[in-house]
């Protein structure tokens, strides 16, 4: 389980090593179609086109929300770049249309953070 209470299943061909240590279920295997069977949320994010279109399809066939990757587009939800820091939690997001640009933002917001400042009010 991860934070929040979700179990977390992935179905892919082949898994680094360094996988093994999340908390998540490994499939070792290409996606089909009964993959999405009795899931909440599908995300669709390989780095083939044909396999995210196949793993929306599919969602969508079950009426389950599903967030493609590589298509802002075709997603049902968006997931915001997201930190935690000494109690303060920040999400950003772009509605899908940027990506890159959320990461970033979070990245510097993050650094900023971090750096020590000047409290005194002066």
């Amino acid at each position: 389980m991860v934070a929040g209470g979700a179990r977390v299943t992935v179905v892919a061909p082949a898994f680094l090593p360094e996988f093994a240590a999340l908390p998540v279920t490994a499939v070792p295997r290409a996606f089909e179609p009964g993959d999405v069977a009795g899931v909440v949320l599908a995300f669709a994010a390989t780095d083939q086109r044909s396999v995210n279109q196949a793993v929306a399809a599919a969602a969508r066939a079950r009426g389950i929300p599903v967030n493609v990757a590589d298509a802002a587009a075709e997603c049902d939800f968006h997931v915001p770049a997201r930190f935690e820091h000494e109690g303060i939690q920040v999400a950003l997001s772009t509605g899908g249309e940027s990506p890159r640009l959320a990461r970033r933002l979070r990245e510097e917001i993050s650094r900023a953070l971090r750096t020590p400042r000047d409290d005194d009010g002066g």
